[in-house]
Parts: structure tokens; C-alpha cells; sequence
């Protein structure tokens, strides 16, 4: 677990640079993959992306993420949420002009399994190649995603390259848990929106 007193700093080590954070599922795309829940080799559940940011597994189950690592099946099934893709696209311009500035995406997925189809899906619809893919789902000694989600951010708040940091994501406690780092880092700006299905937002305070 990370010490948090270690990202304490003062207000005049910050850089100037803005940090905007986007998830993947349900925020960038609609997808319809599928994580399940197996107890003793038979499926017992098939939870959405927005159920397995909750879901506490029973004795006896273990999750299956073979669709959720499939980069054949996002390229195949998952569609753009419009607005959102505009809204990424608008912010990817903006900040290519600021020296500090930085977009990731940070979705509760663990690697794919084809790297080059997942970057190839993304390129119809954006410029990947000025994003960064991290996935909170590499991390395997913590169970939820918000506070897997919630140490990337800090560690990229730790560089004290980020004076604002914004993040759009479909997930409340995703949210909720992202805000709690003001506790932490003062100095910064913290922005939350919560992603509608139709690509709209709503802000988090």
C-alpha cells in the first residue's frame, strides 16, 4: 500500500501541466464483453463492466476475463460514444500544445491479448498514439477497481508535473474514490465527471 504522506508537497513544486483521465468502458465505448463468475469450473454469473467494479467474489468463485482481454472482440463489438470522442479529440489538441499536459486512458482491464488490434480499433476514432493505456487491472494485491484506479492517479500525481487533473468515468465509486485524493494533494485541482450513456457528463463534487 502506498505511504501517502510521501506525495505531501508544496504548492511551488508543482509544474503547470493539466492530467486528464478517461475510461474505456461504458465512457469512451459501449462494450459488451462480459466478465464471469465461475464456482468450480460452471459459470455463475456474467457481470458488465459497471457490475465488476462492485462485485466481491463468494467462496469458492473466481473470475474469468477471457472476453475482457480480447482485443478481437472490443475491435469487433464495442462502438464509440460520440460525444465523448469529440470531447477526447477537443482535449487531445489542446493539450499537444502544453508542455506538462497529459490524456490517459485508465480502464479496470488487465493487458489484451493483441496489443496491435486494441491500438488499431482506437486509431479509427482518435490519435492513440498520444495517449497512454494503463490498466488497473495488471494490479493484483488490491480487490477493487476504484482504489487500483486510485493509486495510478497518485502515482502520477506523485511527479508533481500536475497542478489540475480531471476524470471522466461511468463508475460513482470510481469517482468518489478519485476525489479523496485532495486529501493528499492540496495543491492540485481535482475535476470528476461522471459519464452518461449518451456520451453527456455530469459533474461530481
Amino acid at each position: 500500500m502506498l505511504k501517502f504522506r510521501d506525495y505531501l508537497t508544496e504548492a511551488s513544486e508543482f509544474k503547470d501541466g493539466g492530467l486528464t483521465i478517461f475510461d474505456i468502458d461504458d465512457t469512451l465505448f459501449h462494450t459488451t464483453a462480459k466478465i464471469l463468475v465461475k464456482k468450480n469450473g460452471e459459470v455463475v454469473h456474467e457481470l458488465t463492466n459497471q457490475q465488476f467494479n462492485t462485485y466481491q467474489l463468494k467462496s469458492g468463485e473466481e473470475f474469468d476475463f477471457s472476453q475482457f482481454r480480447s482485443a478481437d472482440y472490443f475491435a469487433q463489438t464495442s462502438k464509440p460514444i460520440t460525444k465523448m470522442i469529440n470531447r477526447l479529440n477537443a482535449i487531445l489538441g489542446h493539450v499537444s500544445k502544453k508542455e506538462h499536459s497529459k490524456v490517459i486512458m485508465l480502464t479496470a482491464r488487465a493487458n489484451f491479448d493483441k496489443k496491435d488490434v486494441l491500438l488499431d480499433a482506437f486509431r479509427k476514432y482518435f490519435n492513440v498514439d498520444q495517449v497512454r493505456i494503463e490498466r488497473a487491472g495488471n494490479i493484483t494485491d488490491i480487490e477493487s477497481v476504484d482504489v487500483r484506479k486510485y493509486v495510478i492517479i497518485a502515482n502520477y500525481l506523485n511527479t508533481k508535473q500536475y497542478r489540475r487533473v480531471r476524470l471522466f468515468d461511468d463508475s460513482m465509486a470510481n469517482l468518489k474514490t478519485f476525489l479523496k485524493l485532495k486529501v493528499h494533494f492540496p495543491m492540485v485541482k481535482f475535476e470528476a465527471y461522471l459519464a452518461q450513456p449518451d456520451g453527456s457528463v455530469k459533474e461530481i463534487k
